[in-house]
């Protein structure tokens, strides 16, 4: 017999202004202890010294977190200048110090360097993995291996304020870019060294920061339950947003009940007016117009035309 999970099955996702010095685990272990959640997972670690927006997947939200995986992200970030630190961070050993004379015309030349497609090689410790193991791990006993540039883009790049040796900076980047690289290499062309000293993710995709919400918010709520005497999930549960906003901008197409249970047994189906490749969300329903429909996961469209299963949601 199957262990039954323990837990509520909850589905949603939970936009998340993870504290600073947590680690982006112990902020999802929380929050699905404090919804009494079966399952849940996070799309994207933030480091702990990194404060901001941490989408949490609950339940059947979990098999969506992919997607916001690869969506882009903004951050704004404080770079520290005149101190480079082993990674790039306030957590690092001293490597080297230098004295500070930029110029703002030489910020604004170096700053422009990084707008648009470059090439950027990942930082040591991020958690890209190498033969298995996370680069961080081997950082962390000295050990350099070999890593291969990739392409990133800047999609914008704001310089919010210059004051001697601080650089705050608001920055718009495609999936995979490392900010603390961005810092890093930053500070070596402007002859000083610099590392992050505050980093705060302000959007993932096109969720809406003002839809985060804290920890203490949350438990703000179940004692707030606890004194009224209701059911925690009342108050908790309308700070979900719905599954389908981990893939919102994908094309959609929509099934009816029978194609639906086709494809939750694993089999493709025709879906009228269906792109000609690609992901698209599916729907039980007439069409875009069908307040009623019912989001049931991703499909993609196979060789044949037809929506094969991808994620699908277990009814």
């Amino acid at each position: 017999m199957a262990k039954r999970r323990k837990g509520r099955p909850i589905n949603g996702v939970l936009l998340l202004d993870k504290p600073y010095e947590m680690s982006s685990n112990h902020a999802l272990q929380a929050v699905k202890r404090l919804y009494f959640a079966q399952k849940a997972g996070h799309t994207g670690a933030l480091d702990p010294l990194a404060t901001g927006m941490l989408p949490i997947c609950l339940g059947e939200g979990t098999k969506f977190s992919q997607f916001l995986l690869d969506t882009d992200k903004t951050y704004q970030v404080t770079a520290k200048l005149g101190i480079r630190t082993t990674t790039s961070d306030a957590d690092g050993d001293i490597v080297s110090e230098k004295s500070v004379d930029v110029s703002a015309e030489q910020l604004a030349l170096a700053l422009d360097r990084f707008r648009g497609t470059t090439k950027q090689v990942p930082s040591m410790y991020s958690a890209l993995k190498y033969q298995g193991q996370p680069l961080y791990k081997y950082a962390r006993e000295g050990i350099e291996v070999p890593r291969e540039s990739r392409d990133i883009t800047v999609f914008s790049l704001e310089l919010l304020r210059f004051e001697h040796d601080e650089v705050e900076l608001k920055i718009h980047v495609s999936k995979g870019t490392y900010i603390r690289t961005i810092v890093d290499d930053l500070g070596e062309m402007l002859g000083c060294g610099a590392y992050v000293a505050d980093l705060r993710r302000l959007a993932v995709g096109s969720y809406p920061i003002e839809k985060m919400v804290t920890l203490a918010h949350i438990e703000d709520l179940l004692e707030q339950a606890k004194s009224q005497d209701i059911a925690p999930s009342e108050l908790l549960d309308p700070l979900l947003l719905p599954m389908q906003s981990a893939v919102v901008g994908m094309p959609a197409v929509y099934v009816d009940d029978m194609s639906a249970n086709f494809l939750r047994n694993g089999n493709p189906v025709q879906a009228y007016k269906a792109p000609m490749h690609g992901n698209v969300q599916v729907y039980i329903g007439e069409d875009e117009h069908d307040n009623s429909a019912e989001f049931i996961g991703v499909g993609i469209i196979n060789d044949d035309g037809q929506v094969a299963p991808k994620r699908i949601v277990v009814a």
